[in-house]
C-alpha cells in the first residue's frame, strides 16, 4: 500500500501576497462586505443621477440616465425584486443543480476511485499540466466547468498529498482566465460571433463572422496556457504554500480494489451510452436537440440545456458506480446522499444573496452601462492606430470586466463602437473579436464583481478553516497578474506576425 502523510510544515510568510493575505481577511465576511457596497453605490446612484449624468447607448442610441436607489423608483424597485433578484441569480441554480449531481458521484465513492485510478495512470510530473489542460478543455460545458473542475483537481492534488488549494488554483485560472481558450469550438464562440457579426453589419450589411474564426488563435492559446500555468503553479504558487496543513491524517493512495474497477467500468460503459444517446439526438438532420427553425446548434434546446444535460450525465454515472459498487441498496440511499451534498450549500447560498442583491443594484443604476460607453467613446476619440490602438482596447475592455461578470454583456456593449470603428481602419472583424478574447478574463478571478465568489471560498474552505477574500486573493493574484502580461505578449506577437485568427480568416481586410 503507497502511503502519503500530510506533514505540519508551516507556510512561508513575508512578501507583497503574504500582505494581500492579511489585508484581505481582514475584510468582513463576503455577505456583509457586499452589504456595504450595496450601501455605497445608492449613495454614488443618488449623487450621479442628481448630477443629471447620462450617456448614449452605441447600439440602441438611446440615452442612458443614472437611477437613484435613494429616491422613490428605487426603493419601489428594492421592494418589489428583492426575491426575485435571488432566485434569478445565475450561479444560484446551477450550481445548486449540479451539486445534486457532484454530491451523489462524490458520496457513492465514484470522485475518489476515479482519483485513484488517474493517480495510478497518469506520471505525477505530468499531474500538473494534465489539469490545466483538462481544465481549459472544459470550457465546452460554459460556466458549470467553474463548478465541476477545480473541486475535482483540488481532491486530487490533495490525494496525491500536494497543497489541494495548488490544483484548485490551476484549474480555476485555467478556466477562468483562460476563458474562451479551447481547440473544440464552444458556445463562447458561437455567442460572440453573432454579436460580432451584428456589429460588423454596421460598415459592410454582407459581412459575417462565423463561430470558426478564432480558432487558430484560441487552440494555439490552449497548449502556450497550458504551459504558462504549469509553471507558475509548480515553481511559484505551490512552493509558496507549502505542505499542506490542514489536515492531519494518512492518505491512501492503493490502486482500486477489483469490485472498483468493475464499477468503474461498468460507469465508463453508461458514460459512453449516454455520449452516444446524446450524438443521436443532436447530430442528425433534424435531431431533437437542433434548433427546430434553423435546423443548426445555434439557439438549440442543447446549447440552452448544458447544465441540465450535464446534471443528468453526472448523475448517470453516480447511480451506475453506487449500484454496481453495491453503495446505493434503494432509492432513500440516492435521496439520503444527495441531502448530504447539498448541506455543504449553505454559507454559500447566504452571500449568494447579498452578491445577487449588488449586481442585480449595480445594473438598475446603469452605472455599468455609463462607464462602458462613456470610456468607448473616449477611446475612440483619441485616434490612436495599430497595436497601441489594439491595446487601449483591451484593457478597456479588461477594466470593465471587474464590474461586469458577463464577457459577453461587455462585448454586447462594446462592439457597435470599436468593431465599425476598427473595421474604417482596414481590420477584420473576427480579428477584432479576437483582440477583445484576448483582452477579456486575464483578472476574471479578482474581479470586483464575481458571483462565483462565494463558492470558491466554500470549496477551499473544505481544506482550511478560517479562508477568507484575502487567502482567495493571494492564491489568484499570481495567474492573474500571468495570464494578463502573457495574453498580451501573444496578441502583440500574432499581431506582429500577420497570422490569420482563424481559417480564410486575415487580420485586415485590405
Amino acid at each position: 500500500m503507497n502511503q502519503v502523510a500530510i506533514q505540519n510544515d508551516p507556510k512561508p510568510s513575508g512578501g507583497f501576497l503574504k500582505k494581500v493575505e492579511v489585508l484581505g481577511n481582514k475584510l468582513p465576511n463576503p455577505a456583509v462586505l457586499f452589504l456595504y457596497l450595496i450601501a455605497i453605490l445608492a449613495i454614488i446612484s443618488a449623487v450621479l443621477a442628481y448630477m443629471g449624468v447620462s450617456s448614449v447607448h452605441p447600439a440602441t442610441h438611446k440615452v442612458i440616465k443614472i437611477q437613484s436607489l435613494l429616491s422613490v423608483e428605487g426603493l419601489d424597485w428594492i421592494m418589489s425584486n428583492m426575491i426575485k433578484n435571488y432566485i434569478n441569480f445565475p450561479p444560484l441554480g446551477m450550481i445548486m443543480v449540479l451539486t445534486l449531481g457532484i454530491g451523489l458521484a462524490e458520496k457513492v465513492g465514484l470522485m475518489d476511485c476515479a482519483i485513484k485510478s488517474s493517480i495510478h495512470s497518469i506520471p505525477k510530473s505530468c499531474m500538473t499540466a494534465a489539469i490545466v489542460f483538462i481544465s481549459l478543455m472544459s470550457h465546452i460545458a460554459s460556466d458549470a466547468a467553474i463548478v465541476v473542475v477545480p473541486p475535482i483537481a483540488a481532491m486530487l492534488f490533495y490525494s496525491l498529498g500536494r497543497h489541494p488549494f495548488a490544483g484548485f488554483a490551476a484549474s480555476l485560472a485555467a478556466i477562468y482566465s483562460g476563458f474562451t481558450a479551447n481547440i473544440l469550438i464552444v458556445t463562447t464562440d458561437v455567442l460572440l460571433s453573432g454579436i460580432t457579426t451584428q456589429a460588423a453589419q454596421i460598415v459592410d450589411p454582407k459581412a459575417v463572422v462565423t463561430p470558426i474564426d478564432n480558432w487558430y488563435f484560441m487552440s494555439f492559446s490552449v497548449f502556450y496556457l497550458t504551459a504558462i500555468t504549469t509553471i507558475i503553479t509548480e515553481k511559484f504558487v505551490e512552493p509558496r504554500l507549502g505542505k499542506y496543513t490542514g489536515r492531519i491524517e494518512t492518505i491512501s493512495l492503493e490502486a482500486p480494489t477489483q469490485e472498483q474497477k468493475k464499477a468503474l467500468k461498468a460507469t465508463g460503459f453508461a458514460a459512453l451510452a449516454f455520449i452516444g444517446v446524446l450524438l443521436l439526438l443532436v447530430v442528425p438532420e433534424g435531431a431533437v436537440l437542433r434548433n427546430p427553425q434553423t435546423g443548426g446548434v445555434l439557439g438549440s434546446p442543447l446549447m440552452r440545456g448544458i447544465v441540465p444535460l450535464l446534471f443528468m450525465f453526472l448523475l448517470t454515472l453516480g447511480l451506475t458506480f453506487g449500484i454496481k459498487s453495491g453503495s446505493i441498496k434503494n432509492a432513500d440511499d440516492v435521496i439520503k446522499k444527495m441531502g448530504e451534498a447539498m448541506k455543504g450549500l449553505a454559507g454559500f447560498m447566504v452571500m449568494a444573496f447579498a452578491i445577487a442583491q449588488f449586481i442585480a443594484a449595480f445594473t438598475w443604476t446603469n452605472i455599468a452601462t455609463l462607464l462602458a460607453t462613456s470610456g468607448a467613446e473616449f477611446l475612440k476619440s483619441i485616434d490612436m492606430v495599430g497595436l497601441p490602438a489594439f491595446i487601449c482596447f483591451m484593457l478597456f475592455a479588461q477594466f470593465l470586466g471587474l464590474f461586469t461578470a458577463s464577457g459577453s454583456a461587455v462585448w454586447a456593449l462594446l462592439s457597435p463602437v470599436f468593431v465599425p470603428m476598427f473595421m474604417l481602419l482596414g481590420y477584420h472583424p473576427a480579428f477584432i473579436q479576437m483582440a477583445f478574447r484576448a483582452g477579456d478574463g486575464s483578472l476574471n478571478t479578482v474581479g470586483i464583481v464575481n458571483p462565483f465568489l462565494p463558492l470558491f471560498l466554500e470549496g477551499m474552505g473544505k481544506y482550511e478553516k478560517n479562508v477568507g477574500i484575502g487567502t482567495y486573493l493571494s492564491l489568484m493574484m499570481p495567474y492573474a497578474i500571468a495570464f494578463l502580461i502573457m495574453w498580451y505578449l501573444l496578441f502583440s506577437f500574432w499581431f506582429f506576425m500577420g497570422w490569420p485568427s482563424g481559417p480564410g480568416v486575415t487580420q485586415r481586410l485590405w
